[in-house]
């Protein structure tokens, strides 16, 4: 406050010395301001804004300040107060105003109040009977609902009961519409019967199915209707009789009725049909020159037969194609609708509880109908071609007809399954005509028995033979395009060979058995080897019966050459040396002391045998030769002969090495004897011919 020129007061002297009395009492006022100056805390907060509002003031410390200060602070209270009480008094006027304002709501609210309660008092009774009301109107209205409801749910209304049994009404959408809706009710009334009054449920129940069983038999009577005008190509028809089926099928027996009217109609229809392709006239004596018959070939069997064939699979074919939208497009629908029939049926429940249930194969049923639509044309073609088969009087023709009908019985298989009658018409007609090809065959071998008795002079394969399996070739051609699988083909035609192979080569064995040796061998090698290049081309189902005749040619090759052999032996005049000498061996000295004491190791005979061979050996081949010269295979003669010889040589050979041993032994023991005399003269001096020369001269 300096800063401001506002100076302390002066402080009074300190006196150490006790006061008296009178300075005590006029000291006092300036001792307790001084005491309150001091005690004025500087740091206070309050004294501390005190003291920035004088200097905001812009006051100076000035004795008129000083006392203006006071007042003016007290001037401005004093306003400040009347301000707020002028406030007040507004505020007071405002208090006022409300309270009066609130008297007179307090007034009104207590006369409505009255109003309204003298109004409840007079209006509850008929309150109460409105309430009621309203409640037994939203009752009334509920039950309309839930009746109109139970009404359109299952209840018909005259109309769609018209619709439904009428037979003036059409079969159309809203007709399957209305049935579909008696199903569900029929079905929804079993609700109904589990509640304790079941006489409503069993009401609607029989109404119901009443109208359904009506239902059913006017659309089986549209069904037969529409069948006997049905063209199968048309969609649009298809469609509708489609959908009349597929609902049909809940009613099993009636089903099953239909298909049996459906497939009557369609076995006269293809009757007529295959009648009309057959003469080219129909079944009520119209001539249709737009037809060419099939009978028109009937000179030509193999092609009449096939004609007719051809014609019933193509009918089988396209009757299938026709009849594939429904069963197996619609095939679950159908099953569907075939086992909620079963269901529904009782007696159908009761077969079913002792046989089991029959699940509805829609493949199976496809071809059973179409199997049944082609029935009729397929008993005049088993008639057709039971002919065909009993008036052929040739072999070959005999077994084309036979692959033929096997062809279609294979194809019919894949068409129409395993079961079906048409398929064992096939197969009783392949029989019967491999029954005609065997009967023929064994008349054509009856009628060659006398040729059996002559043998060719050549020892070639006789001429029943050569034509045999000509044959034979035909009928392997004609087998070898057949479709019999390939794991069976080989066991398929053992029973043809069986036919027409081996009773002809029976016969060539039977004539072998009156020629003597080695022309039998010959003969019959000849024969099997005619034989099997017409089997080769037909490995497929011939190999093993290739794989005999070779082993056949063998065994009578080996004869053959051990008769070659024999002749060797024989024509050499070797036979008895090789028969003394067989049993003995070069390398044991007892078998080599024997070789000089045998007769025919004498001199005289050795040196006639070594003469014998000379005079063989120059035209030993051929002469071994001239006995095969019958032999067609060039090769296969040469080869015995080459065997022939190499099996000579070798016994020569044992000959030669015992002969070199007994002349060693010889010389050792006259080198022994020491006596100077001549010995006997050695074996090899009378028998010089060596095992070389001997392979050169035979190769």
């Amino acid at each position: 406050m300096a800063s401001n020129g506002l100076a302390s007061p002066p402080l009074p002297g300190r006196d150490t010395g006790s006061p008296t009395p009178g300075s005590i009492g006029r000291s006092n006022p300036l001792s307790s301001k001084v005491t309150s100056v001091l005690s004025t805390s500087y740091a206070d907060a309050e004294f501390r804004e005190s003291l920035a509002l004088l200097d905001e003031r812009g006051i100076t410390n000035s004795a008129e300040t000083r006392r203006k200060l006071r007042l003016d602070v007290q001037k401005e209270v004093i306003e400040s107060n009347g301000k707020i009480i002028a406030e007040f008094g507004r505020v007071a006027d405002q208090l006022r105003r409300i309270g009066t304002t609130i008297d007179r709501l307090n007034k009104s609210y207590q006369e409505m109040r009255s109003h309204v309660t003298a109004a409840h008092d007079s209006t509850s009774s008929i309150l109460q009977e409105a309430s009621s009301l309203m409640k037994q109107r939203q009752n009334v209205e509920t039950k309309q609902q839930v009746l109109k409801a139970f009404r359109e749910h299952f209840v018909l209304s005259d109309d769609e009961v018209a619709s439904l049994t009428l037979t003036a009404e059409p079969v159309d959408d809203r007709f399957f519409a209305v049935l579909s809706k008696a199903k569900r009710i029929r079905k929804d009334c079993e609700f109904l019967l589990g509640f304790e009054s079941q006489t409503l449920g069993l009401e609607i129940m029989d109404q119901t199915s009443k109208h359904l069983n009506q239902a059913f038999q006017k659309l089986y009577r549209w069904i037969q209707k529409e069948f006997k005008t049905l063209n199968l190509e048309n969609p649009q028809i298809n469609s509708s009789v489609r959908r009349a089926i597929r609902v049909l099928a809940e009613r099993p027996s009636l089903f099953q009725n239909c298909l049996d009217f459906f497939a009557e109609a369609r076995e006269q229809i293809l009757s007529d049909a295959f009648y009309l392709a057959l003469t080219g006239t129909s079944a009520s004596g119209g001539k249709d020159n737009s037809v060419k018959p099939i009978e028109l070939v009937a000179h030509d069997p193999l092609r009449y037969a096939g004609d007719m064939l051809a014609w019933t699979h193509s009918a089988a074919v396209s009757e299938r194609e026709a009849l594939e939208i429904l069963f197996i497009s619609d095939g679950n629908e159908i099953a569907k609708g075939i086992q909620e029939g079963r269901e529904n049926e009782l007696w159908m429940l009761m077969a079913d509880d002792t046989d089991g249930p029959a699940e509805f194969d829609a493949v199976k049923a496809l071809n059973e109908l179409v199997d049944r639509d082609v029935s009729g044309a397929a008993r005049i073609l088993r008639q057709r071609v039971e002919q065909v088969i009993q008036t052929n009087e040739e072999t070959i023709l005999a077994y084309k007809l036979a692959n033929l009908l096997g062809f279609y019985r294979f194809t019919f298989s894949k068409l129409l399954g395993e079961e079906s009658v048409l398929l064992q018409s096939m197969a009783n007609l392949e029989s019967e005509a491999l029954r005609q090809f065997r009967s023929l065959m064994r008349d054509h071998i009856t009628t060659l028995e006398g040729e059996f008795q002559h043998t060719p002079s050549d020892l070639g394969p006789p001429e029943f033979l050569q034509d045999s399996l000509k044959q034979l070739t035909a009928i392997m051609k004609t087998y070898e395009t057949s479709l019999t699988s390939e794991g069976d083909r080989e066991a398929d035609f053992e029973p043809i060979l069986a036919e027409s192979f081996d009773p002809f080569l029976a016969g060539c064995e039977n004539m072998s058995k009156n020629m003597p040796s080695p022309s039998n061998s010959v003969f019959l090698v000849n024969c099997l080897l005619a034989a099997k290049p017409a089997l080769d081309p037909f490995t497929e189902f011939t190999q093993t019966r290739a794989a005999r005749l070779q082993s056949a040619v063998d065994e009578h090759a080996a004869k053959l050459t051990e008769s070659q052999y024999a002749f060797l032996r024989r024509e050499s005049a070797l036979e008895p040396i090789f028969a003394a000498l067989a049993p003995l061996s070069d390398t044991k000295p007892d078998d080599v002391a024997k070789v000089a004491t045998l007769d025919a190791l004498r001199p005289e005979a050795l040196a006639a045998a070594s003469q014998s061979l000379d005079d063989f050996l120059p035209s030993a081949v051929m002469d071994a030769s001239e006995n095969l010269k019958h032999l067609q295979d060039a090769r296969l003669a040469r080869d015995v002969t080459e065997d022939a010889a190499d099996r000579f040589c070798d016994d020569f050979e044992h000959v030669e090495a015992l002969l070199v041993e007994a002349d060693e032994l010889l010389a050792r023991q006259t080198a022994a004897d020491g006596n100077g005399e001549e010995g006997p003269r050695a074996l090899r001096e009378l028998f010089p011919r060596t095992t070389g020369e001997i392979r050169v001269l035979l190769s």
